[in-house]
């Protein structure tokens, strides 16, 4: 374990040791965001029954040849069909039908002429129809009609799986009847921090600690890339205590373990301890920066990916490496946003991957990259202020101003 691995050889690695995981069935209300897990086939047409798309009367196209603003053409009205009502006799020839937006379309008619089009004044709310309407213009059929079908027609593959559900796709679902749904299980994550100085965020702090930032951190990354966090309580830099915590996180049935700390040259004696009892270390320290001390490995067949202990590290190897196994675990695109842009002024780095803080803004027509400042792994406002990691690739040492290089985007940009 003493060679670095590249952060290629390391992410497929990582990939290499897990499935996607099995499909189950929630109710409709509780697919939003989800992935579905197998094709959708209509069992229905959507509309299944022709309806009128607007206020007015149900004709036949034929009843009004001619009809003009000079040359009005005079019907009786024999139906008055409201929504949600199906009409129970077919329409007379020669005659008219008042019916609503969305109401079932008549037998015998094939056409509607909005009440505008009408000497007709009346609303939803008046409960008799007029006894005759003069038609100011001529009906062709189908107009003003929604057909069976139009949407969906029936057998037809409406979505795919492996799509993410929107409100749009769970319109869908509603509008054929479908109220459970099959979907990827979401991968379930145990979140472990560790170390002696971490206080939580209420606690007062003792002489040398620290804010547990981390945990919550991360937990709200998993959240975001599709998973289920479950934080566990703080590890302290024990033996028994390190045991004790990852043995609660396995009793959880996670998919995943993730710890954040205890993974540096030196701290990570305690935790490989561990890992060397209840499972196995694959490797430790990947050529990255920020991030090199990150362990990967398995606890009782579950894959563990110890993550440096300061913010940012642990925040761009869960961007790098935990975020693409989530997204496999649960089935969903990679999503990660890139462009490229030119570097704003020189840098000077060690030779690993770079993954550095940047700003981008727009200048003569070229998106431009300035970093934000101190790039402390220990400067969590870095990520705050940052639009993005610059990728410096592994060799190179000294960058001049004006280079250009891939960008991995952390928040939605217009850049066109």
């Amino acid at each position: 374990m003493a060679d670095l691995y590249t952060v290629d050889d390391a992410l497929t690695r990582i990939l290499a040791s897990v499935n996607p995981l099995a499909p189950e069935t929630v109710p409709l209300e509780s697919v939003l965001g989800r992935i579905l897990a197998q094709d959708v086939i209509a069992p229905t047409p959507v509309p299944s029954f022709a309806n009128s798309s607007m206020d007015g009367y149900a004709l036949n196209a034929s009843d009004t040849t001619g009809a003009s603003q000079e040359n009005p053409v005079k019907l009786a009205v024999s139906m008055d069909i409201p929504a949600g009502k199906a009409p129970e006799t077919d329409l007379q020839p020669g005659t008219a039908a008042r019916i609503m937006t969305g109401a079932v379309m008549p037998h015998g008619a094939n056409a509607v002429i909005p009440v505008e089009n009408t000497d007709s004044q009346w609303s939803a709310l008046d409960p008799t129809p007029p006894h005759e309407v003069l038609f100011y213009s001529a009906a062709q059929p189908g107009d003003n009609v929604r057909p069976v079908g139009e949407d969906i027609q029936q057998g037809a593959t409406v979505l795919k799986a492996g799509e993410l559900l929107r409100p749009q796709e769970i319109g869908i679902l509603a509008s054929l009847g479908i109220a459970q749904i099959p979907v990827v299980r979401r991968p379930r994550v145990a979140i472990i921090s560790t170390g002696d100085e971490l206080a939580a965020p209420d606690q007062p702090l003792r002489p040398g600690q620290i804010r547990d930032s981390n945990s919550y951190t991360v937990a709200a990354l998993v959240t975001t890339y599709g998973g289920i966090p479950i934080r566990i309580p703080t590890a302290r830099d024990t033996l028994d205590d390190v045991r004790h915590r990852f043995r609660e996180a396995l009793s959880h049935q996670p998919d995943v373990i993730l710890s954040s700390a205890g993974v540096s040259v030196g701290a990570f004696d305690v935790v490989r301890t561990v890992l060397d009892e209840l499972g196995e270390v694959n490797f430790w320290r990947v050529n990255i920066r920020p991030g090199k001390p990150l362990a990967f490995g398995h606890l009782e067949q579950v894959p563990f990916l110890g993550l440096p202990g300061n913010p940012v590290s642990a925040m761009v190897t869960f961007d790098v490496f935990v975020r693409p196994l989530l997204q496999k675990l649960g089935s969903r695109p990679d999503d990660t946003q890139t462009t490229t842009a030119l570097l704003g002024e020189g840098l000077k780095t060690d030779g690993r991957r770079t993954y550095l803080r940047v700003r981008l803004t727009q200048e003569n027509g070229r998106l431009v990259a300035h970093t934000t400042g101190t790039q402390s792994s220990g400067a969590l406002m870095s990520m705050v202020l940052a639009d993005g990691l610059l990728i410096i690739p592994e060799g190179m040492t000294v960058v001049t101003p004006g280079s250009e290089l891939p960008v991995r985007l952390l928040r939605w940009m217009n850049i066109s």
